[in-house]
């Protein structure tokens, strides 16, 4: 078990006032059966916007926001304290779907949401003739595990080669990639083999020897839950199981349902962007 207190901030410094701006931010972490949120506050820079919040199809907490004052800077600030207590438990034999249950139409139509690509984690031909080959006549879970193997073994972890509109294939073709990547390609190799799988972002603590009360630099980063019979969690950039230093934010389809900010504006434009996360486990 860990106790993570997390403080994200985004800002943007914009080229030209922008007039008026529409807002959504998903920097809320998920309260679920692995982490439980104990505290949680999003401010604003202009604070004078229109705040509201909700869940989104996909149960994410959104936070949106309207400014309607002229301003030169956006600035986003969350603030999460959050227990995460994950446990990677291997599944009996008789616990794992088969092959057959999984391509039934009950499952088909439950995971609906899951099964088929998306733009971004299209694989190509030769992904998919690959993937059939590593994972032979492996039951579902044993194949989800060798397909992380597999990736393990042919990508690597590089950054600048890939921007945030890359998608798998553009990742698959350099070999390289980041974590959104790496989780976009995963996602797509295991719905090629019928195995329903989605995109998590969140938040990493780096750093599992920092002492108790030390602040260090964390991530934003994306990993991978697959189900094969309940849902379990990878991550393809560190090659491991998600940890009790993984927090969970957003779920969908790839990263455009999980984009930590996003948004549109009126009256201006052209930005720099400033992000910083900082994680400090209290206990």
């Amino acid at each position: 078990m860990s106790r993570l207190l997390i403080e994200h901030r985004t800002g943007y410094d914009y080229l030209r006032r922008v007039s008026l701006s529409y807002n959504e931010a998903r920097m809320t972490p998920l309260t679920d059966s692995q982490q439980v949120v104990l505290e949680s506050t999003v401010t604003l820079n202009p604070s004078g916007a229109s705040m509201a919040t909700y869940r989104d199809y996909w149960g994410t907490r959104v936070t949106s926001f309207d400014v309607h004052v002229p301003h030169d800077r956006l600035e986003v600030s969350a603030r999460t304290l959050v227990e995460v207590s994950r446990t990677e438990r291997i599944p009996a034999p008789e616990e794992v779907v088969s092959w057959q249950h999984l391509r039934s139409d009950e499952v088909v139509n439950d995971y609906a949401d899951w099964l088929p690509d998306t733009p971004l984690t299209e694989p190509d031909a030769e992904i998919r003739s690959l993937v059939r080959d590593v994972v032979g006549g492996e039951d579902p879970h044993a194949a989800a595990h060798s397909v992380f193997d597999w990736l393990k073994g042919e990508m690597k972890y590089v950054q600048g080669v890939t921007g945030v509109q890359s998608n798998a294939r553009d990742a698959w073709s350099e070999r390289q990639g980041v974590c959104q990547d790496l989780a976009h390609v995963a996602i797509g190799a295991l719905r090629s083999l019928g195995i329903p799988a989605r995109y998590i972002s969140g938040y990493l603590h780096p750093r599992r020897t920092a002492a108790v009360g030390v602040a260090v630099a964390g991530q934003s980063h994306a990993w991978v839950e697959w189900w094969d019979g309940e849902w379990r969690g990878w991550d393809p950039t560190n090659s491991g199981p998600v940890s009790d230093f993984h927090v969970s934010v957003a779920r969908g389809r790839d990263y455009r349902d999980v984009s930590p900010l996003k948004g549109i504006l009126s009256g201006g434009g052209g930005s720099s962007l400033n992000v910083t996360v900082e994680i400090t486990r209290v206990a």
